[in-house]
Order: structure tokens, then sequence, then C-alpha cells
């Protein structure tokens, strides 16, 4: 016989067990679909966590006081590296950036590089304007005259901070896209020197910045950027910890900034020789690794899914393969009694196994690229279609099919004609 008999002869079969095989596919597709789903909504959160980071400049590095830690549990390279740091005076550890240590290095930075000073002074204030306001979830942030750019922000409408803002730290913000829409509504006319409130305290209105995205980790738009003086005068700076961006003219020139600025910071808040720095130098791109890593974990717990539920359902298919081939035994005996060969029985009940397993996977590997996209929706990321897992998705699928119908098949291959004949 032919593969395209046999395959019919074996597809014909599985349609005259539409529950049994049904349970069977919703059972593999089930594992399919959490593999797959969760793949997908991994790769949306990588391509949403590029986005992010890739405004931020991959010629950029900022000085924080504490570095951003984000992992999942402690491993045994952090546990070494510890070891290997020098000590640091307990009155010295972890003490916040001052506007006048910020300030300093902004001075004395000498490289060919652009230094911006910015602080968070808040991140779930409410904004005003007449009877409009938006939710309490808008960060305001202290910048001076480079924060824009070293942000990646740009202007659609009015100017940026000038000399005299910074100087005398007067009340003049620049708006993100969302809290104008949420005070001016979707035209935004007239937001160039319009008075709104943030919190209690009356601000004017000198620029729009452009929409910027919302990753989904963070949302750049709603935000409201003041001076960075005026957020020491108005929200209380002395008590801040200040953030020191430095943006270098040519990458190619990034180690050597970020030497000479561990250098100059080390000078400026005094520290020994033989001590560690109590301040941190990131990267964004650095900061994307770390959370690149921790969704491995994701990752591995999607495939570990995966493979118990393969598992489990290669042993319930090879059992209703093996139930199959007892209560067709009076079939198998009548195929053989008119010429059909152990080859051709074998391949029957292979073939019939391998269907139920890919229909399983395909299902599986459709629902689980929906629910997947999902959070491309919620991150507003573009639709992602994971090529690799969906080969691998069937491709596993159908190794299942063939390993869990190898048994059954020997089995109905082997009986005798005359006795499968008998069998009632």
């Amino acid at each position: 016989m032919q593969f395209r008999d046999i395959f019919s002869l074996a597809y014909s079969s599985v349609s005259a067990n539409r529950l049994r095989a049904g349970l069977t596919i919703s059972i593999i597709a089930f594992g399919i679909m959490a593999l797959v789903g969760i793949l997908t909504a991994t790769e949306s959160m990588k391509n949403s966590i590029y986005s992010s980071f890739a405004s931020m400049g991959a010629n950029s590095f900022s000085i924080q006081n504490r570095a951003l830690r984000i992992f999942m549990g402690d491993g045994p390279d952090a546990k070494k590296s510890d070891k290997k740091k020098k000590k640091v005076k307990t009155s010295n550890a972890n003490i916040p950036i001052t506007w006048v240590e910020a300030r300093d290095f902004s001075r004395r930075f000498s490289f060919p590089a652009t230094v911006s000073v910015s602080v968070t002074a808040s991140g779930g204030v409410t904004v005003y304007r007449g009877d409009s306001k938006t939710n309490p979830n808008i960060q305001v942030i202290g910048g001076d005259e480079n924060y824009l750019d070293f942000s990646n922000y740009k202007l659609k409408e009015g100017r940026n901070f000038n000399q005299l803002d910074m100087e005398t730290g007067r009340n003049v913000a620049i708006l993100g896209t969302d809290v104008a829409k949420k005070l001016f509504g979707d035209a935004m006319k007239n937001v160039i020197n319009s008075n709104i409130r943030v919190g209690n305290v009356r601000y004017r209105v000198i620029g729009l910045l452009e929409t910027k995205g919302n990753s989904g980790f963070m949302s750049a738009d709603k935000v409201v950027v003041t001076t960075v003086t005026n957020t020491r005068r108005v929200f209380g700076g002395n008590t801040m910890t200040y953030n020191i961006g430095v943006s270098v003219k040519d990458i190619n020139h990034m180690d050597a900034a970020v030497g000479e600025a561990t250098g100059l910071f080390r000078i400026i808040r005094h520290l020994h020789v033989n001590e560690e720095e109590n301040f941190y130098i990131s990267k964004s791109d650095s900061i994307g690794e770390m959370l690149f890593s921790n969704l491995a974990y994701v990752a591995g717990a999607a495939a570990l899914i995966g493979i118990i539920t393969l598992f489990g359902s290669a042993i319930g298919l090879t059992n209703i393969m093996l139930v199959s081939v007892a209560e067709r035994t009076r079939e198998i005996g009548v195929n053989k009694a008119l010429g059909a060969t152990k080859t051709v029985i074998r391949r029957q009940f292979v073939y019939e196994s391998i269907i139920i397993s890919v229909m399983g996977g395909a299902l599986g590997v459709l629902l689980g690229m929906l629910v997947g996209n999902v959070v491309s929706l919620l991150m507003h990321t573009s639709f992602v279609i994971p090529w690799f897992w969906i080969f691998m998705g069937i491709s596993l699928c159908a190794g299942v099919g063939l390993m869990a119908g190898i048994f059954p098949a020997i089995k109905a291959s082997k009986l005798d004609p005359i006795i499968a004949l008998r069998y009632e």
C-alpha cells in the first residue's frame, strides 16, 4: 500500500473516535500552549526592554548611589564577586549623592562628553488644570538643560530650560504627552504658557515633549520635568539623592569615560585608595542584560512545564493506542486476511499516533501564540511570531506521537490473523 492509502486509513480511524482523540489533542495542546505562550510573552518582554533601554542611548551611563539589582536568588558568581570587593566604611556606604557632589562633578568632568544632573522628586503626583486632573501616578523629575538630550526626549512645542530658569529655580515645567492629553484633551491646544498645578504648587508650561512610548515597564510620557534647582526648593532637595548622567560623544571612548568618571567621583567623595566605591556606574545595556538573564528563568520554567505535559501526553497517548489495538482486533485480522503486511499495520497505528499528536501541537502553537501576544498588546510592542518555537513545538509533538505509537503498532502487527478474526 502507498503512503497516501495508509495515511487515509489512519486519519479515518482518528475521525471515527473523535471524543477520545479530542481529549488527547486537548492535553497535548495545553502543554504546547503553555510552552509557546510563555516564550512568546518572554520575547515580547525582551522587545519592550530593548526599546526602553535603546532610547537611553548606547553611548551613555549614569552614576547612582546604589546599584540597581534585579535578580532571582543569589548565585554562586555573586558570592564570589562579593569576596573580591574591597571593604567599604560603614559610615560611608550607600550615602546619597548630594547636590554639591553632583554639581562639582558636572563642573570638573573634562572628558569630551555631556553631563546631566537630575533627581526624581516624586513618583506619584496628581497634576491639575482647572477641572481636569491626572491620576496620581505622574513622575516629577528635576533636570538641567542637558536632561532632555540625555534621556532622548524631544520637544514637540516650546523650549528647553535656559540659564535663568536654572539659576532662579522658578516654577516652569515641560509636560509629557500623556499628561498634556489628560489636561488639555487629545488636541492639546494652548499648552505653552498655560498654568498647571503639580500637587499644590503652580507651574507655567514652557514645553511639550514628543511621544516617547510606553514600554510596559516604564511610562516615559507620564512625566513632568522641571529644573533641578526648582525641585531642591519645592520638594526639599537636600534629602534627595541625585543622578549623574554622562553621554559620551564617541561610543569607542565609553570605557575611558567610565574610568575617568570613576576616578573623579572617588576624589569628590573623599574615598581612600584601598576603599571600594560607594557609588555605582550603570550602563543602559547592562541593566537590560540583568533583565534578560532573569527572563531566562521564566523561559526555563516554560520549557519544564512543556516537557512534563508532553511526557504525560506520551503516556496517555500510548495507553489510548493500546486500547485502540484491543478494540480493533477483528479489524486488524480482516486487514491481514486481505493481504496487509506487518509493516502496513505498524505504519497505520504510528500514523494515527502522529496525527493526534501533531494536531494537538498545531492547536497548542496557535493558542500559545495568541495568549503570548496579549502581553505584546499590553506593552504596546509589535506582534511576535516565534517561528523557532512553532517549529520546535510541532516537531516535539511529532516525536512524541512517533514514540507513543511504536509499541502499540508493534503489538498490532504481531497479532495472529486467525485469532484476531475469532476475537469478540
